[in-house]
C-alpha cells in the first residue's frame, strides 16, 4: 500500500513541510514573532540611548534649595566676524549671587562662572580669573555680555528690561526663551531651552 500523500490543494505546504492552517499556521505565527522581536530590540536601544543622555550632565551640586534651571543655551553674534556658541547649562541662585556652569554635549565642563556682590570668578580648566565685573567674565565665557539680571526674570516668566535687548517669552510654557540684542552692535540672538 502506497503511503498517503498530503493534499497540497487543501493543505498548502509551509517551508518545513507542515500543513498551513489559516488561523494558527506558520505564516500567521511568524509575522507577529518577527514584529515582537523588532519591538524588543528597538525598545532596548531606546532605553540605552535615554540612559546615555541622562548621564551626560553630572549630578547637581550646591544648595538644593536655591533656584535652579538647566537646559541648552545658544548664542549667535553677527558682525564682520560672526560667532556661534551652544552648550548645555546649569544656572543656580539669583542675580545678586549665583553660579553658571556650561557643559559640552558629552558632559565635559567648559567653564564655571560664579558671582556675588562686587566680585566674580571664571573657572576654565585649570585657569581661574577674578574680576569685579560679571559682564566682563560673561563675555569671555559666552562671547557676549548677557543680561544676567534680566535672564533670571525671564526664566521665571516675567518681563524685565535690559538695555539693548528685546525678549520673547511667548513660548515660556514650553520652556523656550528668545532674546535679541539690537544695541550696541553687533546684533546677537540668544535662545534658551529649559529641561528643568
Amino acid at each position: 500500500t502506497q503511503p498517503r500523500q498530503p493534499d497540497t490543494q487543501r493543505h498548502p505546504q509551509t517551508p518545513r513541510g507542515f500543513p498551513l492552517r489559516r488561523d494558527t499556521g506558520y505564516l500567521a505565527r511568524s509575522a507577529p514573532l518577527r514584529h515582537l522581536r523588532r519591538t524588543v530590540l528597538l525598545g532596548s536601544a531606546s532605553a540605552l540611548l535615554g540612559a546615555l543622555v541622562g548621564c551626560a550632565l553630572p549630578a547637581r551640586p550646591g544648595n538644593a534649595e536655591a533656584p535652579f534651571w538647566s537646559g541648552r543655551i545658544a548664542l549667535q553674534v553677527e558682525g564682520d566676524a560672526p560667532q556661534s556658541f551652544a552648550a548645555l547649562f546649569e544656572l543656580e541662585g539669583e542675580e545678586s549671587q549665583g553660579q553658571l556652569t556650561l557643559f559640552s554635549p558629552l558632559g565635559t565642563t567648559l567653564g564655571q562662572l560664579r558671582w556675588e556682590a562686587g566680585s566674580a570668578t571664571l573657572q576654565t580648566g585649570q585657569q581661574l580669573q577674578r574680576s569685579d565685573s560679571l559682564d566682563t567674565l560673561m563675555l569671555q565665557l559666552t562671547g557676549a555680555a548677557l543680561p544676567v539680571k534680566a535672564i533670571f526674570h525671564w526664566l521665571k516668566g516675567t518681563q524685565a528690561e535690559a538695555a539693548g535687548w528685546i525678549s520673547d517669552l511667548s513660548a515660556i510654557d514650553q520652556g523656550r526663551i528668545t532674546a535679541q540684542r539690537v544695541l550696541p552692535e553687533p546684533k546677537a540672538m540668544l535662545r534658551i531651552s529649559l529641561s528643568h
